[in-house]
């Protein structure tokens, strides 16, 4: 009776419900406010990983680009939910923060192997390609990955997730993977620019107004490129000879496929798969075709030239805000990511951005991600064994981050901090015996 009270009143306070059409100056400003929230989140990854494998620019704005067209392709999908595609709710497409390290490191490794740009970049989208496949068929066997990938297991996840992140965002907060080596790495310069970037952020973050807060980091953003530009650290060189359209290319760099790096990356896939609640044959449905189009469209991302996708749940607070939850609003929001992603002058502008403004910005959102772990743990309940499985792997996950080297004699999937972690948190799950008298501690909401 209280969570029907509870839905009753969360349905009174919306302006425009689920099936509800509004009128298109009302849907355009909503569609708007969604991409604030989401913006930055979306082209960042393309943008930390090109700068980490030293992408030229035109590779790094053609990735940003096809993050935003595949981006749009899936809250298209989702919101429109086609047969058993799509979850049907206001489901926005982004990239997976996930895959972020794991591009970097087996990028990184590759190189070092000696492939050049181009059979690097083919193997890592073949890999992810073909690991997008697993999520399709995770959502028919979610009731049985629920008994794996539990709450802790997940959390311990995005934990970790966090935790690798901060080192490359801390990486740019000093100038960037580039400057690393030269005696600009860590300057007086870069680190009052990303110091700059910060506290904006967090200036916004202590505000009441939500809309402000989801603004803040984009706000960072902005004054640290206006800031960029009166010290003259903006190189504007990558906007030269800019084409004026530019249309996606199935497998533009070729694809290749390492069963090494495949077994990293699908590891990856499969832990991020939420151990959310699974109840009532409608949301069955709804979950089931929302994760079946998550690996759906990450196929057609992977394809095209993208990081993989997920759904964000950073919309779900703009939602709240405007009281808009109408799924017909995700319509306006794919075209318009579509339409930007199309224009291959969106994407170049954001490779201008220096290093350490997307430091400044990222050092706390990585953070948060972090955070965001330890309170799916929390929040579910944790006591002594959770407890031991959390601690376990959260320490081989972090010693793998500081000392790879450790595992060389093992398979390389052992040698990624993500998957090494979640795969001790799913073996501990697994072994290690349940003690019904344990107290459980939970996160009060």
């Amino acid at each position: 009776m209280a969570d029907a009270d509870m839905k009753a009143a969360a349905e009174a306070d919306l302006v425009y419900k689920l099936e509800d059409k509004p009128p298109f100056a009302n849907a355009l400003l909503s569609a708007v406010t969604h991409l604030l929230a989401i913006f930055v989140p979306m082209v960042t990854p393309a943008l930390i990983v090109g700068g980490a494998l030293k992408l030229p620019a035109e590779t790094t704005a053609y990735l940003v680009s096809m993050a935003m067209v595949a981006s749009g392709i899936g809250t298209f999908l989702q919101v429109s939910r086609f047969g058993p595609v799509g979850s049907g709710l206001l489901s926005i497409q982004s990239v997976n923060f996930s895959f972020v390290g794991v591009m970097i490191s087996l990028g990184l490794g590759m190189r070092e192997g000696g492939l050049s740009e181009s059979a690097m970049l083919s193997t890592l989208l073949g890999v992810s390609f073909a690991g997008a496949f697993l999520i399709c068929a995770s959502a028919w066997a979610l009731p049985y990955l629920k008994r794996v990938i539990t709450p802790t297991v997940s959390g311990v996840v995005v934990l970790l997730i966090g935790l690798s992140l901060i080192d490359i965002g801390i990486t740019d907060f000093g100038g960037g993977f580039g400057a690393k080596g030269t005696d600009a790495f860590g300057s007086v310069q870069n680190i009052g620019l990303a110091g700059f970037v910060l506290v904006i952020v967090l200036l916004f973050n202590c505000m009441r107004n939500p809309f402000l807060r989801m603004s803040g980091i984009a706000v960072g953003l902005v004054a640290g490129y206006i800031a960029a530009l009166a010290m003259g650290m903006v190189d504007f060189s990558p906007l030269q000879n800019t084409p004026l359209f530019t249309l996606p290319v199935p497998f533009k760099y070729g694809f290749a496929f390492d069963w090494s790096a495949f077994l990293v990356a699908g590891t990856v896939y499969l832990l991020s798969v939420s151990g959310q609640p699974y109840e009532g044959d409608e949301f069955q449905k709804r979950l089931r075709g929302g994760v079946f189009a998550d690996g759906l469209v990450s196929v057609i991302a992977t394809a095209l030239g993208s990081l993989p996708l997920t759904t964000f749940a950073q919309n779900n607070g703009v939602i709240q805000m405007t009281g808009v939850a109408s799924r017909h609003v995700g319509r306006y929001i794919a075209v318009i990511l579509v339409l930007a992603g199309l224009f291959p002058v969106v994407g170049r502008v954001f490779t201008t951005i220096p290093s350490p403004v997307l430091g400044g910005a990222m050092v706390l959102m990585f953070g948060l991600i972090a955070i965001a772990g330890v309170r799916i743990i929390m929040t579910h309940g944790i006591n002594r064994r959770e407890a031991v499985i959390a601690a376990t792997s959260v320490g081989i996950g972090l010693g793998v981050a500081f000392e790879p080297e450790v595992f060389k004699a093992l398979p390389e999937v052992f040698r990624n901090a993500i998957a090494a972690g979640g795969i001790m948190a799913v073996a501990l799950n697994l072994i290690l015996p349940r003690d019904e008298k344990d107290q459980v501690v939970r996160l009060e909401e």
